[in-house]
């Protein structure tokens, strides 16, 4: 698990200049995920948030056509990436829990997100829009979501 310096999500030129996987990771994944799904290269996909237990930070959110998920790191199983997101944070934070909930708000309305401590895209030194769909057109997704199909045990 990549930790941040401290202070980077609090300096909007250091945020920015982080690698791309890093800064959709660690702070602008609602950023991606709305991106994706505005205009999906995939059919089926939803987001759902990560919300970790009171108390502890790892908040994250992806999208999943509930078998395989789309985030920082591109295409996996939903269940490995949830077990990785929980060892990560686990390691690090001894009783770290957290409950999946549906992404029921535009994940790029800076109203929706305010309200849930998230940064709108407004909000951002850049506009971080082009820079998730740049993000997410460099895959090939059918390609992607097949490689990481053949990881889960739910076969088509």
């Amino acid at each position: 698990m990549y930790v941040l310096k401290h202070g980077i999500k609090k300096n909007p030129e250091k945020r920015w200049a982080l690698p791309d996987r890093i800064f959709f990771g660690y702070g602008a994944c609602h950023i991606l995920a709305g991106v994706f799904l505005r205009r999906p290269p995939l059919e089926d996909f939803h987001a759902e948030r990560i919300i970790p237990n009171e108390g502890f930070a790892g908040a994250h959110m992806y999208v999943t056509n509930g078998i395989i998920a789309f985030d920082h790191h591109g295409y996996c199983g939903r269940e490995r990436l949830l077990e990785h997101h929980r060892k990560g944070w686990a390691s690090h934070n001894p009783g770290w829990g957290y409950a999946i909930v549906g992404v029921d708000f535009d994940p790029l309305s800076t109203v929706e997100l305010n309200r849930r401590k998230m940064l709108g895209p407004d909000q951002y030194l850049h506009d971080p829009i082009p820079r998730a769909r740049n993000f997410i057109d460099r895959r090939d997704h059918a390609q992607d979501a097949a490689k990481a199909l053949k990881t889960t045990f739910v076969q088509n």
